[in-house]
């Protein structure tokens, strides 16, 4: 996969750079500013961007603006934003068109789980860091649907907003995908949400349903 990376701190980059370049991927570009990375998608067209929320020139969230502006302009791009804290706002404007990722930067240390979740987003789908899922849900936890689910039907939940399929959920909670596929149907029917089998539209029922998705 053709990877741009857009990130300040040159060491974390280059970290990033020698995970992904030794598990296959190809860095086309690597970018310490958000100006630099709308150049670099531009004149590289990648299959994927890695971002940073918070980079040059502002040091805000000129990483967020510049994915919002790389993805009206190249609506194929795949998208992941990292962040070194937790910032729902950033994690639900982009999600509705999938192809996106919100990822806390310690996540990459779980390597395995890490290229996982790009490869989900570079696919079409949607990976949300579970901290950020936690607040959501945690957000909601009072309302009525929400108090229906039982614990196990929680994790799964979370899971799914993750962007999990029901053989990677079922793999996580070291259950057979068949209970998982239970557990996914009381769900729906208990929140009132689409049971499509999409992944991605999955996740924008259950971020829907919590008040921060976009139809």
């Amino acid at each position: 996969m053709r990877i741009v990376i857009a990130e300040d701190s040159t060491l974390f980059r280059e970290g990033l750079a020698s995970l992904l370049t030794d598990a296959g991927h190809d860095i086309v570009a690597r970018v310490g500013d958000a100006r630099a990375l709308m150049d670099a998608v531009g004149d590289h067209r990648p299959e994927l961007a890695i971002i940073d929320v918070r980079m040059p020139p502002e040091n805000t969230d000129d990483g967020a603006r510049a994915a919002k502006l790389l993805r009206a302009q190249h609506p194929d791009l795949a998208i992941v934003l990292l962040s070194q804290h937790i910032e729902t706002n950033h994690s639900v404007d982009l999600v509705s068109a999938g192809r996106f990722g919100y990822l806390l930067k310690d996540r990459v240390l779980d390597v395995e789980d890490f290229l996982d979740s790009l490869r989900r987003v570079a696919a079409g789908g949607s990976a949300l860091d579970p901290e950020v899922v936690s607040r959501l849900i945690g957000a909601h936890r009072q309302e009525a649907p929400l108090e229906s689910l039982t614990p196990r039907e929680r994790d799964v939940l979370a899971l799914m907003a993750e962007g999990r399929t029901n053989v990677g959920i079922a793999r996580r909670l070291w259950v057979s995908e068949r209970t998982i596929e239970t557990h996914v149907a009381n769900i729906m029917i208990k929140l009132g949400l689409d049971s499509s089998d999409e992944d991605h539209r999955r996740v924008l029922a259950v971020l829907r349903f919590l008040g921060h998705g976009q139809s």
